[in-house]
């Protein structure tokens, strides 16, 4: 699959982090569904829930008041990012005890590549193993891990035995593995565009290899290129551990499509509350040069438009969806917001002089 020295890739995903984070100190919730997000009467959306709350059909991202309704006893507890934060501060110092290349999600997942290390004979499982349970002793809250020959496999494995969970794909599996993965779970395809592929016959990833890359990009655009090599288990990019996050967005694939204006800002007003509150969650040293729109139709076509802006705005997004012009001739499966970050001083390009 990939040249050279075989990979060794770990992703570690913290269970339901924050609610995990909640519960810990107050031991008297572990038993009731637990989220933490906003409150409904700010129109708020969640930020985690736990596993108790998720089997009420709860979700992270998902308007408080919904969830409320779904679950008349979840207890839903305010965002405490300090506390968060210096936990993941833990955790990710014993991340580089074990490697330097490490690549940071979020606060609460990374992908570590100990290709190189001689710790545990070289064993990417062992090293892993070790990692859940010293977060645990030092923390006091679960771990998943997933163990794979890249980025991609890494981070399907560590969801495959949630919570508290670790999973190996070896090399010599992943054909395997891959064959019978359903092609709901590779990254970028949500409901919609599953029952799309479905209804096209591509169930499991074994039936996107009968197909070529031509016709997968005839089909579906770039997003094709990312279905033929995902199906195929490719993926080549490695762990980056100074990687700057260039932008944030939020966006929604409709079960069924959307045609309107009217429709279009009622979706607005809700992902622009989604975006905040993810904007809440970020490194306070990003600052933001832009904020955009992006609708996908129908037909698969991506149109974005951006506006300069240091603080995004909710008007500012209705002004982008004004000038964007609706096609009147398709229908909307996919409308998102988001911003652009600026690049830090030592990362801007450089302007040569014109000779």
């Amino acid at each position: 699959m990939n040249e050279g020295p075989q990979r060794k890739i770990i992703h570690i995903d913290m269970d339901c982090f924050y609610a995990a984070i909640e519960i810990r100190d107050n031991p008297s919730l572990a038993d009731k569904p637990v989220a933490v997000g906003g409150t409904a009467e700010q129109r708020s959306v969640l930020c985690t829930c736990n596993y108790i709350a998720r089997e009420y059909g709860v979700r992270s991202a998902m308007p408080t008041a919904y969830a409320e309704r779904l679950c008349k006893d979840l207890i839903v507890l305010p965002v405490n990012m300090s506390k968060y934060k210096e936990a993941a501060k833990i955790i990710h110092s014993i991340f580089a005890e074990y490697t330097h290349l490490v690549e940071p999600l979020s606060l609460d997942e990374a992908y570590l590549d100990v290709s190189g290390s001689t710790l545990f004979n070289g064993s990417a499982t062992l090293i892993a193993n070790e990692i859940r349970q010293r977060i645990l002793e030092k923390i006091k809250i679960t771990a998943s891990a997933g163990v794979a020959p890249n980025k991609f496999l890494a981070k399907i494995a560590s969801g495959w035995k949630k919570p508290n969970g670790l999973f190996v794909i070896p090399p010599k599996d992943v054909a395997n593995f891959i064959e019978h993965l359903p092609v709901k779970k590779l990254f970028g395809v949500g409901k919609v565009t599953a029952k799309k592929l479905n209804d096209l016959g591509f169930v499991t990833c074994a039936d996107l290899h009968e197909v070529s890359l031509t016709e997968l990009t005839t089909q579906f655009g770039k997003f094709g290129l990312q279905l033929y090599e995902q199906s195929r288990g490719i993926d080549n990019r490695p762990v980056e551990p100074n990687r700057t996050r260039k932008s944030l967005s939020v966006e929604q694939t409709f079960h069924k499509d959307i045609h309107n204006t009217e429709q279009c800002i009622a979706v607005i007003n809700e992902l622009y509350q989604r975006l905040m509150n993810r904007l809440k969650n970020c490194d306070s040293e990003l600052k933001i040069k832009n904020q955009y729109l992006k609708i996908k139709y129908s037909n698969f076509k991506l149109t974005t438009i951006e506006k300069i802006s240091s603080t995004p705005s909710l008007d500012q997004y209705y002004n982008l969806l004004a000038e964007i012009g609706l096609n009147p001739t398709c229908s909307i499966r996919l409308l998102g917001l988001g911003v652009h970050f600026q690049l830090p001083q030592r990362q801007q390009p450089i302007q040569h002089k014109l000779l």
